[in-house]
């Protein structure tokens, strides 16, 4: 049974497609382009059947787009074939947690809003084992402690030393949750206090005092893409991370996310208070 594509594979068909429309061309002029059939060049677009680099280009002369930088960093998309670590829990883990992690190694820098959890990348292990346990699906042991080596995995390459800036903004309200008991709660927020002392990490809080804020009640990830072009957004949702892209929701998580960083109290103050809450719990 062939994979179902990944979310990057999908965006780059997706851009493909809005560089067609937008040069009002049909498939049959792009496919008459690259020597392929109609039903191939529908199948690039939905990223299921595989695109060189130098066909991305020609494709791009032909619908006459001029951004240089899009189009090579689209090319760029094309030419990756390297497969990701988290290719070795296909089949063992959500599809959504696969595209999570494409999503996070290829931003050029991430921006992440959680309002009940910790960002997945920032749980301690047993913290996440809490979570995955309290699933509104029972998970067996062993899915539990597969979905766990893979978020601590994920979790140790995207705070590696090095990496591209992430930035979480936590609401209090996550900050208190007590998944896992007390002792793991506190472990939690020390874990926390620790990764963000990285020097490419800033972890900020919105406190209950900051009172209300713009935008819906869901984990909100923004990733910066090669180019603005490609920035991409996903939130959850019960059947997985939703990734959104069209121009006016980038414009509007924008700014969602320059007000969350608005409401949100100094780093400083930030890990002040989440020692405090370690303190109350």
């Amino acid at each position: 049974m062939a994979h179902t594509p990944s979310a990057r594979k999908q965006r780059l068909g997706i851009e493909l497609r809005k560089m067609r429309d937008a040069a009002d061309m049909t498939t049959a002029d792009a496919a008459a382009v690259l020597g392929l059939s109609r039903t191939k060049i529908t199948l690039i677009e939905q990223g299921t059947y595989a695109v060189t680099p130098e066909r991305v280009v020609a494709l791009a002369s032909e619908y006459e787009e001029g951004d240089s930088a899009y189009i090579d960093a689209l090319a760029a998309m094309a030419g990756d074939k390297n497969k990701g670590w988290w290719e070795e829990y296909r089949g063992s883990v959500p599809q959504g947690f696969l595209d999570i992690c494409e999503f996070e190694h290829h931003a050029q820098g991430m921006y992440s809003y959680q309002i009940c959890h910790p960002p997945g990348p920032m749980q301690s292990e047993r913290y996440s084992r809490a979570i995955f346990q309290d699933n509104q699906v029972r998970l067996t042991p062993r899915v539990v402690e597969t979905r766990v080596e893979q978020r601590m995995l994920r979790s140790e390459r995207l705070m590696a030393k090095g990496t591209h800036p992430y930035t979480a903004i936590v609401h209090e309200a996550a900050l208190r949750m007590q998944f896992g008991g007390r002792d793991v709660a506190r472990e939690q927020l020390d874990w926390m206090l620790e990764l963000s002392q990285l020097p490419h990490v800033t972890l900020r809080v919105i406190s209950f005092a900051a009172g209300g804020f713009k935008g819906p009640g869901q984990a909100i990830n923004y990733a910066h893409g090669a180019v603005p072009r490609l920035d991409t957004v996903s939130y959850d949702s019960m059947e997985g991370p939703i990734f959104l892209h069209l121009v006016e929701h980038l414009e509007e998580y924008r700014a969602v996310v320059d007000q969350m960083s608005d409401r949100s109290l100094s780093v400083e103050d930030s890990r002040d208070l989440i020692a405090k809450i370690k303190k109350e719990i």
